[in-house]
């Protein structure tokens, strides 16, 4: 009876791994298939885009140019030129965004001071807000400080901290660290910042690599803030390349060239992804722990 009991137990599990799995493959299908359907849009004629589904181009009508003439994104400037001025200000922007985020995190999470409470539960508001109601007063102020059409613009409130977001992942993933580490450290003569710079930022370096992950993913996919602050084609950005491709050309665009135009600037951000992965799905998992 006791075997006929554990093999029904083992059988039951088998076949709800084996549920959970095939759910899990469908819906990864159902999230890869749009990135494949670009990927096989970027060999297709613009009829063969539009008049089905199917990912791969109807034989002996694959186009192989497209990569090569997405390549020069405008009459005069290619891939590279925007790609480096992408750059010029994701870089300040993932390390102003780490170390102001950290810093704020650290002080809410490891201190106690008055109105702590209080200045806690406006971070939590401040998630509540678009994003647009933010750079309406940057852009006054900036325009004010003369930075308006440069870099900075882009990156400089970052080093202060206002992504609520972040700082809010960050204290969660702070929890899960026991406070003793502190304590012992406190007694080996270390202060506040040397606690958090040997003691805690190794632990919290998934939850860092996280953060430094989407800050760089949102950058490279920021439209809307170098369209504000940006105003001369020198300072254009992949995203402002990318949309202005379609309007480059002929008349009627070829979209493969658009699609082709995307997956290279995709492929940044997937490869770091990709390198990063491990730490991504542990600083997500170990975000809603508690100590």
């Amino acid at each position: 009876m006791a075997g006929n009991a554990n093999e029904r137990v083992r059988r039951r599990a088998q076949i709800n791994a084996a549920v959970r799995y095939i759910i899990l493959v469908a819906v990864g299908i159902l999230l890869i298939y749009p990135l494949l359907w670009m990927l096989g849009s970027s060999f297709k004629e613009n009829a063969d885009i539009f008049g089905n589904l199917n990912i791969l181009p109807p034989p002996g009508r694959w186009r192989f140019d497209h990569f090569a003439a997405a390549w020069q994104l405008s009459t005069t400037r290619n891939m590279i030129f925007y790609y480096m001025n992408t750059l010029r200000f994701l870089i300040p922007r993932v390390v102003g965004t780490v170390l102001s985020c950290t810093l704020v995190a650290f002080a809410i999470g490891r201190f106690s001071f008055p109105g702590k409470k209080i200045f806690f539960t406006i971070v939590l508001v401040t998630l509540l807000m678009p994003e647009l109601a933010f750079r309406i007063p940057v852009f006054l102020l900036y325009s004010r400080l003369g930075l308006v059409n440069t870099f900075a613009s882009l990156y400089l409130h970052d080093f202060f901290g206002v992504n609520s977001f972040f700082v809010f992942m960050i204290i969660q993933f702070m929890r899960t660290i026991p406070r003793e580490l502190d304590e012992a450290s406190l007694i080996d003569g270390c202060g506040p910042l040397r606690t958090l710079v040997f003691i805690l930022v190794p632990v919290l370096r998934p939850i860092i690599i996280t953060v430094g992950l989407l800050t760089f993913m949102w950058g490279m996919n920021d439209f809307q803030g170098p369209l504000i602050f940006l105003r001369s084609p020198e300072n254009n950005v992949l995203a402002q390349g990318l949309h202005g491709l379609i309007q480059v050309y002929e008349e009627v665009p070829q979209f493969g060239r658009s699609f082709a135009a995307a997956l290279m600037g995709l492929t940044p951000t997937i490869a770091i992804f990709f390198l990063c992965s491990r730490y991504f799905v542990e600083g997500v998992t170990n975000t809603g722990g508690k100590e």
